[in-house]
């Protein structure tokens, strides 16, 4: 994909499912059963395929963050 093109457009690149979950490391059915559930990321159907914008995983993903001593500061040993 030609992604300067597009973004002399005015156009966010997009990721498939597939390229999603491949960055993310999960399976494709685990993308499908959070959608499902009303946990997943929002996306954009182009036919029958479903796209996600990147700012949109990158936000999502941010607001998951976790601190570095959550676990530290649990009391679990």
């Amino acid at each position: 994909m030609d992604t300067e093109r597009f973004a002399g457009l005015g156009l966010e690149p997009v990721l498939t499912t597939s390229e999603l979950t491949e960055y993310l490391g999960v399976h494709v059915q685990a993308i499908y059963d959070l959608r499902t559930d009303g946990r997943g990321l929002a996306g954009i159907r182009v036919g029958r395929e479903i796209r996600f914008r990147i700012s949109d995983v990158l936000h999502r993903l941010e607001g998951m963050h976790e601190p570095g001593n959550a676990i530290a500061g649990s009391g679990e040993q």
